[in-house]
């Protein structure tokens, strides 16, 4: 194992929760820090969202790289959002499934 796990930013769908949450099992078994979208029991107001969001990005920030986890190729606007602040901030991204 390296002296510092590779960090790794998981992005994605709310709608994909359970497959996050297999990348990040994933993840961590193969020896990386993971960094994901926090997950809420019930609905979130616009404000707890943008919140979230701004939240994410500081995420991002620690990362390493940036996994999106997309079945089917599906990319929400939230989630493009997230893909453009990486490539702004030189922060690799790479997809679960081809786009």
């Amino acid at each position: 194992m390296p002296d510092r796990p590779e960090i790794v930013c998981i992005c994605g769908s709310t709608r994909f929760a359970a497959e996050m949450r297999a990348a990040n099992r994933d993840l961590t078994f193969a020896g990386a820090i993971v960094v994901a979208p926090g997950e809420a029991d019930e609905p979130v107001t616009a404000e707890q969202k943008a919140a979230l969001d701004a939240l994410h990005l500081r995420k991002i920030d620690l990362a390493d790289r940036v996994l999106v986890v997309n079945p089917g190729g599906y990319v929400g606007e939230s989630t493009r959002r997230e893909i453009a602040y990486a490539h702004a901030t030189g922060t690799p991204v790479s997809f679960t499934d081809p786009a």
